[in-house]
């Protein structure tokens, strides 16, 4: 198996996260809270400003970009010492071959020299293999939940789930 690199998109970058962004929107539309067709539209600047907005973390093997994901500020969260993993993409091709688990250990390394103590992640209360996923890498259930982001149906939510990075006060 080829080896998984993991390393941080520059705001010069912003072609290739807004070529991944794009492809998982394509691919995945149900999991993200944005439409394809809107974001393929924007311009330059729009992208520039999205990658000043959080960390944008590629992983690639073979010369292939294989997953994205973007550890940021938490949206709903007070702590300032706590951050918060967007938009966890990874190709149908390699998944299940180690890319989300180094996305999201390069991101809790980067949170931790950071000085943040916890990571949070909202996955879909149904998504199991998201929830199992996230509970293997020491992820667990908080308290707190919300409607989905995505429109569904059937009035579906999802939960919020923590990493403690460093000793101290867990919310769970």
């Amino acid at each position: 198996m080829s080896e998984i690199t993991v390393r941080a998109l520059t705001e010069d970058e912003w072609e290739t996260y807004r070529s991944l962004r794009l492809e998982a929107l394509q691919e995945s539309p149900e999991a993200f809270v944005a439409d394809h067709a809107a974001e393929a539209a924007e311009a330059e600047d729009f992208w520039r400003a999205r990658m000043g907005r959080s960390d944008r973390l590629v992983a690639e093997a073979e010369g292939k970009r294989l997953g994205v994901v973007s550890p940021g500020a938490a949206e709903d969260n007070d702590s300032e010492d706590a951050g918060q993993l967007f938009g966890l993409w990874v190709h149908p091709e390699w998944r299940g071959r180690g890319v989300a688990a180094e996305l999201v250990g390069q991101s809790a390394g980067l949170a931790e020299r950071k000085g943040l103590r916890q990571l949070f992640y909202w996955v879909g209360s149904d998504n199991g293999r998201a929830v199992a996923f996230a509970s293997s890498f020491g992820f667990r259930p908080t308290d707190d939940r919300r409607p989905m982001r995505v429109a569904t149906a059937d009035g579906r939510d999802e939960q919020e789930i923590a990493l403690v990075l460093a000793p101290g006060e867990d919310r769970g």
